[in-house]
């Protein structure tokens, strides 16, 4: 997967709209309208903040089911895409919590969006929603009979939850890419707002032997210039918000913040692959 046609840089920050909770959801408030005039604020601020992506999650939804979720939730986000996609002009994404990839993908088809994130695409994970299995197998058949291009960005070891087994990161990552024929694979600390060590980057990154790693949760502007040496991307929502708080609306001067943390870290890197490139040249 080259991210640069997608995200127009080879190091994406890819920002998060956290929806409202949705019909049919434990705390389903009970107009669509204010979960759609909040997601339109929050991807417009991460836009003006300068993100190179946006994905579009019913996080709110909590608690979760293990896999297919309302077909009230599917229309909801349908509806809430398609203005946001009018709205904006960055590549979006969906991630329909907590493992319906076959609705993202359905949703993402359907309005012209560019990726999906899986949280669980092979394997066996232990979480608080029960034991989820990866359904690669389908979905990737799925996408055939969609005739859809949608990239698939998984999840590896994700957090709130225990793999059914052994853990081994390296493996873990081979077998999604290889085996799951994800695009890209994401990597996450153990909770949301944690992220991943440094050390566990490099392992993923090694083991996904080109294709894109990004970190999934806990990137902020103090350690996304450590963090993103041994990554190709970020997906940022918690140091977005106002007070760092994941209860809160995207904060604009947090957003800003980062993207130049971001861009600071970036030049290094670009510089690098230049430098690279005269000597394969010369």
């Amino acid at each position: 997967m080259d991210l640069k046609p997608i995200f127009k840089t080879s190091n994406p920050i890819i920002g998060v709209v956290h929806l409202l909770p949705l019909p049919t959801s434990a705390r389903w408030g009970g107009s669509l309208n204010a979960v759609m005039d909040r997601a339109a604020r929050e991807a417009t601020a991460l836009a003006s903040g300068g993100v190179d992506g946006i994905i579009i999650e019913n996080f709110f939804d909590a608690p979760f089911t293990s896999n297919q979720v309302d077909p009230a939730v599917v229309s909801a986000m349908t509806l809430i895409v398609h203005r946001l996609m009018n709205l904006v002009t960055l590549p979006i994404g969906i991630n329909v919590l907590r493992n319906d990839a076959r609705s993202g993908l359905a949703i993402a088809a359907c309005v012209g969006a560019k990726f999906v994130r899986v949280n669980v695409l092979t394997g066996v994970m232990v979480t608080d929603q029960g034991t989820i299995e990866g359904q690669a197998h389908q979905l990737l058949r799925y996408r055939r009979e969609l005739g859809s291009d949608v990239k698939i960005l998984a999840d590896v070891l994700v957090k709130h939850a225990s793999p059914l087994g052994s853990p081994n990161l390296t493996v873990a990552v081979r077998e999604t890419l290889e085996r799951g024929l994800a695009d890209g694979v994401i990597l996450s600390g153990p909770a949301t707002g944690s992220p991943p060590s440094l050390e566990d980057l490099k392992l993923a990154t090694e083991a996904a032997n080109g294709k894109p790693v990004f970190i999934g949760s806990g990137a902020n502007w103090e350690n996304i210039g450590t963090l993103i040496q041994a990554a190709d991307g970020a997906i940022v929502s918690s140091s977005l918000k106002r007070r760092g708080d994941i209860e809160q609306p995207i904060d604009p001067i947090r957003v800003a913040q980062f993207v130049e943390a971001m861009r600071r870290a970036r030049q290094p890197q670009m510089q690098t692959k230049s430098n690279s490139s005269v000597k394969l040249h010369s």
